[in-house]
């Protein structure tokens, strides 16, 4: 008698050339991920080779319920690290019937400046390190913690090991593994600073593949924690009080800045950034202003300043683009739960077409 994890991982090359194709969408809030599965024929090698498909827009609060279809263009392929074999992830964006972008679509303006000459023509790079804090389901306490009450105070548990300072482990190491075997370019993961958080880095990745490969990566992590009956936040200030926020922070360069004399690149750059301080802050994440305090590794939400190695600047230079001449930036402001093509987008927009 075959047991329900026997089928679950059922070979299907074995007896048809059929697989299965998860589509996966933002949702109405922006910060959602939605999805749900077709079979097609297979193998499946380029998002092109997908159809189109529609959903009930009036449950995700993308559409009236008078006129709720919304459409799904294929745009990025994963492989499916859930189900195996040729099984595989695509990330969609979305639209009206007559193939206007939805509100909430906000890869189709990204993708715009990704492919506008001057942004393709600067190959720009970016390297997204996603903070996230996983709760204990139903009582939304960080895990880890005393339910109802309070760890020690921070310190021993950034980038920590032990039963008393490391929380949730097997899922992190889950999802890293599972990111490479979707083809995502994570390139490491570490135990962040309030006990029962975390961070990825998504990246060096070029345009909006960033993008992609982040909200991939959201909804790879968001499948494991709900086999592991733990919820995921990306709440940027899940616990008031004396315990450090969870962001985004989104590294950035280009090939100018990359290049011999590209420091001088990147401090201009920095100049155009800080005159749209404000625009920025405002596109880079709900409730951004409960972490951007100008404490816990922060400056205040109000304040633009940028500064070598300072992590409580806006902006942070590494020594050793200062020492080479050359390199990236890093730009500390954008919250857990901000949309990564918004944010990617923007950064190209502000320092290369403005």
């Amino acid at each position: 008698m075959a047991s329900l994890a026997d089928l679950v991982n059922l070979n299907l090359s074995d007896c048809t050339d059929k697989v299965i194709v998860e589509y996966l969408w933002v949702g109405g809030s922006g910060i959602d991920i939605r999805s749900k599965a077709r079979t097609v024929n297979g193998p499946i090698t380029d998002a092109s080779q997908l159809p189109k498909w529609n959903y009930d827009g009036s449950s995700t609060g993308q559409a009236p319920g008078e006129d709720s279809e919304v459409i799904l263009y294929p745009q990025a392929i994963f492989k499916d690290p859930f189900r195996r074999g040729d099984n595989i992830l695509v990330m969609c964006d979305c639209y009206t019937p007559q193939g206007v972008p939805i509100p909430t679509n906000k890869r189709h303006n990204a993708a715009k400046i990704f492919n506008s000459a001057k942004v393709a023509a600067e190959e720009t790079w970016y390297g997204i390190e996603q903070e996230y804090t996983l709760l204990q389901k139903d009582v939304n306490w960080p895990l880890g913690w005393p339910i109802g009450g309070y760890p020690g105070p921070q310190g021993p548990y950034y980038c920590a090991a032990g039963a008393d300072k490391a929380f949730g482990r097997d899922i992190v190491d889950a999802h890293y593994k599972a990111c490479l075997y979707a083809g995502i370019n994570i390139s490491g993961i570490n135990g962040e600073v309030m006990p029962g958080q975390w961070e990825f880095q998504v990246g060096p990745s070029v345009g909006i593949a960033a993008s992609d490969q982040l909200w991939v990566a959201r909804y790879i992590l968001e499948r494991i924690t709900e086999v592991a009956g733990v919820v995921l936040s990306l709440d940027p200030k899940p616990i008031p009080g004396d315990w450090n926020g969870a962001g985004a922070h989104t590294n950035y360069s280009t090939k100018s800045m990359r290049q011999a004399g590209g420091y001088e690149v990147i401090k201009k750059a920095i100049e155009k950034l800080g005159k749209r301080h404000m625009q920025h802050i405002a596109a880079y994440g709900e409730g951004n202003e409960r972490r951007l305090t100008g404490h816990h590794e922060t400056a205040d939400i109000n304040t633009f300043k940028w500064g070598v190695a300072d992590r409580g600047a806006s902006i942070r230079v590494g020594r050793d683009t200062e020492k080479d001449g050359k390199g990236y930036f890093e730009d500390r402001r954008p919250a857990s739960n901000m949309d990564p093509y918004v944010v990617t987008s923007m950064i190209a927009e502000t320092t290369l077409l403005l």
